[in-house]
């Protein structure tokens, strides 16, 4: 198909998603494998080791996306994905984020009764070195990497199948699911990131 002729919205089916699933686990063992064959030679502490191992895993995982949609599509991969200069209302949407944050620990605490547990991030705060990899992965690389995943590449093959809503709910549904080990599989912990996909899959 030329870049000419017409495109079904998004173009890219569910076997591309099995298909970077199925890159996914692998690369992950293997970008976990070589940081920790080098990390003792580095004097790497474990949690700078695993921030560097997930870098590594995205470089991988998002390097076959792009060369999958250029080869096999000859599309772009930041365009497809729907990623774009912000608007004049990104602006409200970065105001609105604290909103949401004290929304969701509201609904968190009072309502859902989430229990405390130790955070999975206390090992990423142990030295300056690995808390400075964590923020810049905080704030940038891991909401960048899964906006992509997520909103960018799942959810528009989601609504396409079954309609926006039904798309934004199974998206965030699996986003929460999949953050959920994170927090020792605590339901309400699960709840609440899902929730937080939902609003993020709405405002897109």
């Amino acid at each position: 198909m030329s870049p000419n002729e017409t495109r079904p919205e998004p173009f890219w089916s569910y076997r591309d998603v099995l298909l970077f699933v199925g890159i996914a686990f692998p690369s992950l063992l293997l970008s976990a494998g070589l940081v920790r064959l080098v990390a003792p030679r580095l004097h790497f502490s474990e949690g700078f080791a695993d921030l560097l191992a997930q870098f590594l895993w995205y470089l991988i995982v998002f390097g076959f996306l792009g060369v999958l949609f250029r080869v096999v599509y000859r599309m772009p991969f930041w365009r497809s994905l729907g990623f774009a200069v912000p608007s004049p209302y990104a602006g409200l949407c970065f105001a609105l984020g604290p909103l949401l944050a004290i929304v969701l620990s509201y609904i968190g605490t009072v309502l859902l009764k989430t229990p405390v547990i130790d955070s999975p991030f206390d090992k990423l705060l142990a030295d300056r070195p690995t808390t400075v990899l964590f923020v810049i992965f905080g704030v940038v690389m891991g909401p960048l990497c899964e906006e992509l995943a997520f909103r960018g590449f799942l959810m528009p093959l989601l609504m396409r199948s079954f309609g926006t809503v039904a798309g934004i709910v199974a998206t965030a549904a699996l986003f929460g699911a999949l953050h959920a080990p994170e927090y020792h599989r605590v339901w309400q912990y699960a709840v609440l990131i899902g929730s937080a996909g939902a609003v993020f899959g709405g405002r897109g």
